[in-house]
């Protein structure tokens, strides 16, 4: 069930931490069934699981509202399209990392500690310091964030993930001014940018070429005639490869599931 609901945001069970009396009916018990006897037949495989899950038809749809969805509201609960969904706070700073062509597949070892602002830390009790790994470090995969309960990484707080002080089922999503602020702004992101440009730059071919790489390695589409048209106009204006990386790397679409 909960691997469902962190493909589609809502469990066929919708109380993700409780499967009790207090808890909701499944919407589809059968469906229920049918994953949970798929999972034991593949030897308790996750990843097996995820595979059937996003090979399925109701994973595939589009996220699309038309007039005849918007029509019948329990369209969205019954999957006749996918629920657009902003990604999880972890998933948004890896995938930029991806993009960008600069993420860290290292496994296991000790906790790095990814760029952030200054000063985030140092409320805490103690005023500790925020050394930023250096090198490859710094763009470890998000698990392997050094965190610190009484001050938790600034960009996993700002997008809702949880603090450590407790295991959570199921994280909120909000949409707020500062997740905007975050992703054109941070440090980090900033950084992220700055990779992700020069990768665009040292590319082959004209400006026409580059921005359509670029929008593709970012949002996993080809640009439409005039979303192209925009970007290469953007490019000429600030003349500047890692500022059209920003502006890719910050759109609501970059960092939603559609």
């Amino acid at each position: 069930n909960r691997n469902w609901a962190a493909f589609f945001g809502t469990g066929i069970v919708a109380t993700l931490d409780d499967f009790g009396m207090q808890g909701q009916l499944p919407s589809h018990p059968d469906l229920l069934d049918h994953l949970a006897l798929y999972l034991v037949d593949k030897g308790w495989s996750i990843k097996a699981l995820h595979r059937h899950i996003v090979t399925s038809d109701a994973y595939r749809r589009s996220s699309v509202l038309t007039e005849a969805l918007a029509a019948k509201p329990e369209s969205a609960r019954l999957l006749a399209r996918f629920p657009r969904q902003r990604l999880e706070a972890e998933i948004i700073r890896d995938s930029a990392l991806d993009v960008a062509g600069v993420l860290n597949g290292k496994m296991f070892g000790a906790p790095v500690k990814p760029p952030q602002p200054d000063g985030v830390t140092e409320s805490a009790y103690g005023k500790p310091k925020w050394q930023a790994s250096a090198g490859s470090d710094r763009f470890r995969r998000s698990i392997y964030t050094y965190q610190k309960r009484t001050a938790p990484f600034a960009m996993f707080t700002t997008f809702d993930a949880g603090s450590g002080e407790a295991c959570i089922a199921r994280r909120d999503r909000s949409n707020t001014p500062l997740q905007a602020l975050t992703l054109m702004n941070d440090p980090m992101f900033v950084e992220i940018a700055e990779e992700f440009g020069q990768s665009i730059a040292a590319l082959e071919g004209d400006a026409t070429t580059k921005a359509a790489t670029a929008f593709r390695r970012a949002l996993t589409r080809p640009p439409t005639e005039r979303e192209l048209e925009k970007l290469v106009t953007f490019h000429a204006k600030h003349d500047s490869w890692p500022a059209l990386a920003r502006a890719l790397l910050s759109l609501d679409e970059a960092v939603t599931k559609n």
